[in-house]
């Protein structure tokens, strides 16, 4: 499952308030937000899904060690 956790910390939100920020900086608020009004289809409705389900359990740190990773 590393690919998408990888991919938290690669993507950014395309639109809305949040635009450019990594989906895995994007408040509990708003995932919450998404997780009641419906995410987007697609690969960035996934990501916001899965951001969501680690925010709501408290496992942010997790992606820690993602983040700015060397390549190679």
């Amino acid at each position: 499952m590393t690919e998408p956790l990888q991919r938290l910390v690669e993507v950014e939100m395309p639109y809305g308030k949040y635009k450019g920020r990594l989906i895995a900086d994007l408040p509990g608020n708003y995932l919450n937000w998404f997780a009641r009004e419906g995410f987007p289809p697609g690969e960035l409705g996934r990501l916001l899904a899965l951001m969501h389900e680690i925010d709501h359990n408290g496992l942010k740190d997790l992606l820690a060690p993602l983040r700015k990773r060397p390549h190679g």
